[in-house]
């Protein structure tokens, strides 16, 4: 009998190591894909421009993963030195908090989550096992140790200083820069006060819902797909006072349309598509788009089907371009939702396929500047910048 609880625990223990090391790959492996379809030629012209722009990214979900951002990985879509060989000089890393079962565009409820399962199966802190705000603190703390054992390759963004090494580097190799937002503000736990909490964490961005309707607003995923509650109009308030780019993202019609009637500041759609060339309803409609460009902010066009219905460059380059004809160039930017459960068809090292899909499309030098990170600069510049608004 001893020996067989000695054997069947030896196995036990054996099976639970198998599981906490190898099932958070397996999982990200099924889930951040690069689907390997053809890639557009790069030409010389191409490369070359690539090489001299500022690139940014609104959006990318790499801290969600159990892996070092400053190795090179095999498995997902973005690290460190991926980021680097793509050239992109900005990239804002997003904090997931709570995901529902049976996740889908159409209708979820807030009453199940897969991020539990997957902060125990990482072997997270028992804190980030029960609190959504902890798992945001854990998050950042994350982002703070990489920048910190990076040797001067990551650096962190907080204020609208932080933006000027980035558009003016000083030297001919700058670190890439990082940014901390938040994927909905149900991780603030029903006290807006913890938003506080969030700042002095990092945090200078944050989408107020996800995939359910919270309580600040409704989800465009959500069941009622609400406005803003009273406490969304404080927490819109209070981060424009702050310095927090309030990011529409996943808000429902009226969510937007709230937010976008209050706004003060310039206001961003991090990640995502327009209607009128993939109509998937999360995506914004011509209106959207306008009243986002009424407030000077910039839409994120994301590189995977549910942005873009397609997963090639020029899917990419042709939400960009409507947006471009709709409301100005000024107003296009870059969110690809890199490691956001999502699959693509190029990983961020490989990023200058865009660059090249938007040269074949006429762009101009200027225009491809713009629309590939000086718009979000500038966006993010004024929206880090505390007190009064634009």
């Amino acid at each position: 009998m001893n020996r067989f609880a000695i054997g069947f625990g030896a196995v036990l223990l054996v099976a639970l190591v198998a599981f906490f090391t190898l099932a958070p790959g397996i999982a990200e492996r099924d889930m951040n894909q690069i689907d390997g379809k053809p890639l557009p030629e790069v030409t010389d012209q191409a490369q070359a421009l690539h090489d001299s722009l500022t690139i940014v990214d609104l959006h990318g979900d790499s801290l969600l993963w159990k892996r070092d951002i400053l190795e090179r990985g095999d498995r997902g879509h973005m690290d460190l030195p991926r980021l680097a060989d793509g050239n992109v000089a900005l990239q804002v890393f997003s904090s997931v908090t709570k995901s529902p079962k049976g996740q889908n565009y159409d209708s979820n409820t807030g009453d199940t989550d897969n991020i539990t399962l997957l902060a125990i199966g990482q072997l997270q802190p028992l804190r980030t096992w029960t609190s959504l705000l902890e798992r945001t603190l854990y998050h950042a703390e994350k982002l703070d140790r990489a920048a910190e054992g990076s040797d001067g390759a990551l650096v962190l963004v907080r204020s609208p200083a932080d933006i000027v090494p980035v558009r003016a580097p000083d030297s001919a190799d700058p670190p890439v820069a990082a940014m901390l937002s938040v994927e909905g503000l149900h991780n603030l736990e029903g006290d807006i006060d913890n938003l506080q909490l969030l700042y002095d964490a990092g945090v200078r961005m944050a989408g107020l819902t996800h995939f359910f309707d919270n309580e600040l607003a409704g989800s465009m995923h959500g069941v009622a797909k609400g406005g803003l509650t009273d406490m969304g109009s404080e927490a819109v308030r209070r981060m424009e006072a702050m310095g927090i780019v309030v990011d529409i993202a996943h808000c429902s019609r009226a969510c937007v349309a709230d937010v976008l009637a209050m706004a003060t500041r310039p206001v961003v759609s991090s990640h995502g598509g327009v209607q009128a060339t993939c109509p998937v309803n999360r995506n914004l409609t011509d209106a959207e788009i306008r009243g986002v460009a009424r407030t000077g902010g910039v839409i994120g066009i994301g590189y995977w089907p549910g942005a873009v219905c397609d997963t090639s460059p020029a899917a990419i380059v042709a939400a960009m371009r409507h947006v471009r004809d709709l409301v100005g160039v000024e107003h296009v930017a870059l969110g690809s939702d890199f490691d956001g459960s999502v699959t693509m068809r190029f990983d961020t090292s490989q990023l200058v396929g865009v660059t090249q899909g938007l040269l074949e499309d006429g762009w101009s030098v200027e225009e491809i500047r713009a629309a590939m990170g000086g718009n979000a600069l500038r966006v993010l510049e004024n929206g880090l910048e505390p007190g009064a608004p634009a």
